[in-house]
């Protein structure tokens, strides 16, 4: 089974930026559409960015201007740029697979996430 591990969290002052990394245990990022999520406590995953192979994104409107995904095949990983960070972005974030483009549904096994605090 393909594990996905994130990194890259960690504290930082509003208006600040982090880049987070999510690391596919196996070679299986090339042909797969890939997506990052966040989760506060008490509420449903929502979606942040997805990316597909051909590099097709989405982005929630929340975060549209401010993060940007990308993926680097070779290095079976994709990254999140975080800039401009509010408080409201102060979560634990996760990555994972999609079907059916950038719209479709997450399907891959959720890892442990990295959180992401943003002070004001």
């Amino acid at each position: 089974q393909v594990q996905l591990v994130e990194s890259g969290g960690g504290l930082v002052q509003a208006g600040g930026s982090l880049r987070l990394s999510c690391a596919a245990s196996r070679s299986r990022l090339s042909n797969n559409v890939m997506a990052w999520y966040r989760q506060a406590p008490g509420t449903q995953r929502e979606l942040v960015a997805a990316i597909t192979s051909g590099g097709i994104i989405k982005y929630a409107d929340s975060v549209r201007g401010r993060l940007t995904i990308s993926r680097d095949n070779g290095k079976n990983t994709v990254y999140l740029q975080m800039n401009s960070l509010k408080p409201d972005d102060t979560t634990v974030y996760f990555c994972n697979y999609l079907s059916d483009g950038v719209s479709g549904s997450p399907f891959g096994s959720w890892g442990q996430g990295t959180q992401v605090t943003v002070s004001s």
